[in-house]
């Protein structure tokens, strides 16, 4: 099976496309599911999933929830218990990550969820049907596999663009105002964006120095695959090497974080990026390209992670169909961005590319920024995914970023997302210069209300959301709204004051 030559962005490039499977069925690794027990119920002995992968401890194989194990050991022989999180207080402490969850885990299910490995042989969908008939089971699911099926578009080994590419790649970015938004607001490199993504090309030129030390919670099987199925690089270890064997996680990071060596620097300025490899490396038979894939849970526990370690933003560009689900499935991610809105991250998604009006999971999740895509003439793209869920729109067609081997050019709502991502990151750090507190709700508001309007009117009311990402409106439209708090805040400090000096007067 062959490896595709990098293609040189002088001579030609290929699309990095539909960043979603458009098969007809999930699929997940056989014997795998999550299981999450009602408030109460979870005890407290079983290990964390990290510490089992480690090896620190070894997997418990029972829940000691007696209803539960009794209908685990009648579906399967062989059961391996974890829970999937490690909670934030002890996340550095082996041995010990299962212990002390604060109330907003325990509250969010983070402490009750736990992920069963049973039998290869085991009924998984029997299993999860009875498990969610007991009372003390609150969500039951299988592990499913989210994939990024998209040709690598990677670029020249040159490092360099030629002059009519530069002068396209700087199109992108100045429908953004990336120009006046970086001179507003350079970006505070305290400020962490984290990329769950496919990893990063860790010693590219363009992101090298943007990088803080990653993790990569990717967790597959050779057995597990369909036949055929060959994986990449490492999927088997959770560590701190989050390389990217794809190129999906690369662009997305170039996009956010790029120096600006040879092209456009990234939009976020001097703000840094945690990459987090949460989806592998793939071949599918038949193909000689790679994709990106991953387990749920894999996702789910990398995306704990950044938000325990400190990431301000995270760039969601991977999503999964919520018409493919069972009717009694959770929504995928539901938890964990709740848990992440909680400790006031900023979550934004890619809306996907099934150019229909449909629901992708983050997309889709309350809270959550969802981004579709527009072509050069600012028009919404055909495969841009529609709905009322969707916030607005940014450039997403033949984006230069950061590739494998140079750079590459691509296409997809995937490459949408991470100009609001960094938008939100200057937004961020423009509120952290002045001492601003500033939510999720009010970057979501202040990001909609700064947008491009559409000028056609078959774009308004279409599900494509406000309109285009506007950096540098966005800016000045906080600014407005500090300087207008601030003013509110000096006008009743002058209010307090003249009451005590008209108090001390009547004494």
């Amino acid at each position: 099976m062959t490896v595709p030559q990098p293609i040189s962005p002088r001579s030609g490039h290929r699309y990095l496309n539909t960043p979603w499977a458009t098969t007809s069925d999930l699929y997940s690794p056989p014997g795998s599911l999550i299981v999450k027990l009602a408030l109460g119920e979870a005890p407290e002995r079983i290990p964390a999933l990290l510490d089992v992968r480690r090896k620190v401890v070894p997997a418990a194989v029972a829940t000691s929830v007696g209803s539960v194990d009794r209908l685990l050991h009648h579906f399967s022989d062989d059961v391996k218990v974890m829970r999937l999180y490690s909670a934030a207080a002890n996340r550095n402490t082996p041995g010990q990550r299962h212990q002390h969850f604060d109330d907003v885990e325990h509250a969010l299910g983070m402490s009750r969820t736990f992920r069963l490995e049973a039998s290869k042989d085991a009924s998984v969908d029997d299993l999860v049907s009875a498990l969610r008939q007991l009372a003390v089971v609150e969500q039951a699911y299988p592990n499913y596999l989210t994939t990024l099926p998209f040709e690598s578009g990677d670029g020249a080994d040159s490092g360099q663009f030629s002059e009519q590419n530069l002068d396209a790649a700087w199109r992108s970015r100045e429908m953004v105002k990336l120009k006046a938004a970086l001179a507003f607001e350079a970006g505070d490199p305290s400020i962490i964006v984290g990329v769950a993504d496919t990893g990063v090309k860790q010693t590219h030129p363009e992101i090298e120095k943007r990088l803080r030390v990653g993790i990569d919670t990717v967790q597959l099987s050779t057995t597990s695959m369909s036949a055929g199925v060959q994986l990449l690089g490492d999927f088997r270890r959770m560590d701190t090497d989050p390389e990217d064997m794809v190129g999906h996680g690369t662009a997305c990071a170039g996009i956010i974080g790029a120096l600006g060596t040879h092209g456009p620097p990234g939009l976020a300025g001097d703000c840094r990026i945690f990459p987090a490899r949460v989806l592998g490396a793939a071949v599918f038979p038949g193909k000689d390209v790679p994709v990106g894939i991953g387990a749920i849970a894999d996702i789910d526990v990398g995306m704990k992670m950044c938000i325990d370690l400190g990431v301000k933003v995270i760039n969601m560009s991977f999503g999964t169909p919520e018409s493919l689900l069972d009717p009694n499935d959770p929504l995928p991610h539901e938890d964990v961005v709740r848990y992440g809105l909680a400790r006031g991250c900023v979550m934004i998604a890619a809306s996907g590319n099934s150019g229909r009006i449909e629901r992708f999971s983050p997309a889709c999740l309350s809270g959550v920024i969802a981004v579709g895509a527009v072509d050069e003439k600012r028009h919404p793209t055909a495969f841009s995914t529609r709905g009322d869920h969707v916030a607005l729109c940014a450039p997403g067609v033949e984006i230069f970023s950061a590739g494998l081997n140079g750079y590459q050019r691509v296409t997809g709502t995937s490459f949408a997302a991470p100009f609001v991502t960094a938008t939100a990151a200057l937004l961020v750090s423009h509120a952290a210069r002045h001492a601003y507190p500033l939510d999720s709700p009010t970057i979501r508001r202040v990001l909609i209300r700064s947008a491009q309007r559409w000028h056609s009117a078959e774009a308004k009311g279409m599900g494509h959301g406000a309109g285009i990402v506007d950096a540098y409106a966005a800016l000045q439209a906080l600014d407005e709204e500090i300087a207008r708090n601030r003013a509110m805040e000096d006008s009743e400090d002058d209010d307090d004051r003249a009451h005590t000096q008209r108090a001390r007067r009547d004494v």
